[in-house]
């Protein structure tokens, strides 16, 4: 609903491209642009390590019941989908399992605690020095907080924005609701920022004043051919970010979106708007990067193909 009314700007800019794909070559690092079917553990290979929670990739239909990681651990698909089959693994059973109902190839990252975790908006244009933060989510993670008496099940009910989260979390974690929290225990069903599975999302762009961009951009440019997409970062509070000292735990490619347009005080009139001016810089950046660099657009075919892909990724990735 969101995004039909502007999908005639995409074709606008598809009809200038001649290739309704034309994203592919934003990220020539990164498989497809980063829009679908790219491969995460390639690229935290190119994340510095203190920016880097400690990942090791498991190839599908390994056994596990021990591993050289500490827990807890989080567990996801080695190809995203939108915080697709993401957990928290506290013990070696819920490793073991994990790795059982697994059908594809699957990361194990040491789960970082600090406690703010925000999404920043990074571009540059090819052969700029200097890239650009054009957008900062902070990310509430869905959290119920213990009065004595009341079940987690209980307590997530009251909140009208967890009750479309209640029947996944029946699934996979139906004893745990029926626990009673203590007085002012806080617990987080959903243990990383999604919007999609509870997490509320906020406007941070006005601290881009503060100048976070100096150690994202650094990192940034270590990544081969990484000029579009969001970066998923933990930190501790602003001034430690600003500082440099944060962790990655994801980065989006193409197919980002500029998540600060969730914040529930913007219009859907400000997020076209920003889907719009996000869309434009992938499509500059596309251009150039194909003028420069020789690449070629993907095919109507291929991105057909790629569609066709994804759709059964996700498929095997929830059966």
């Amino acid at each position: 609903m969101v995004y039909i009314p502007v999908m005639f700007y995409w074709l606008w800019l598809s009809i200038k491209s001649r290739s309704m794909f034309f994203f592919n070559t934003a990220n020539p690092g990164m498989k497809n642009g980063g829009f679908a079917m790219d491969n995460k553990n390639d690229i935290y290979a190119h994340i510095p390590s203190q920016h880097c929670p400690k990942t090791l990739l498991i190839k599908a239909g390994t056994a596990l019941d021990f591993i050289g990681m500490q827990l807890p651990l989080i567990a996801k698909p080695d190809i995203g989908q939108r915080g697709l089959q993401v957990k928290l693994l506290n013990t070696l059973d819920d490793l073991a399992q994990y790795a059982r109902n697994s059908k594809v190839d699957f990361l194990l990252q040491e789960y970082i605690s600090f406690p703010n975790e925000a999404g920043i908006f990074y571009s540059r244009m090819p052969g700029s020095n200097k890239g650009t933060v054009t957008g900062i989510v902070g990310k509430e993670l869905m959290n119920v907080t213990g009065d004595g008496k009341s079940t987690i099940l209980e307590l997530l009910v009251k909140n009208p924005r967890y009750l479309l989260q209640i029947q996944s979390l029946t699934k996979t974690d139906s004893s745990m609701l029926q626990n009673v929290l203590p007085v002012g225990e806080t617990y987080y069903p959903a243990p990383y920022g999604n919007h999609s599975r509870g997490a509320k999302f906020s406007d941070l762009s006005h601290q881009i004043s503060l100048d976070p961009l100096q150690h994202i951009d650094a990192v940034c440019k270590k990544i081969p051919g990484f000029f579009y997409g969001r970066l998923d970062i933990k930190y501790s509070s602003w001034s430690e970010l600003c500082a440099g000292r944060f962790m990655i735990i994801e980065v989006n490619g193409a197919a980002s979106e500029p998540a600060h347009i969730y914040d529930p005080k913007h219009s859907i009139f400000f997020a076209w708007k920003e889907i719009i001016r996000h869309w434009d810089i992938l499509y500059r950046i596309s251009k150039q990067n194909r003028q420069s660099k020789g690449l070629v657009h993907m095919t109507y075919r291929e991105g057909m193909s790629m569609i066709k892909n994804n759709k059964q990724y996700v498929n095997l990735t929830t059966a």
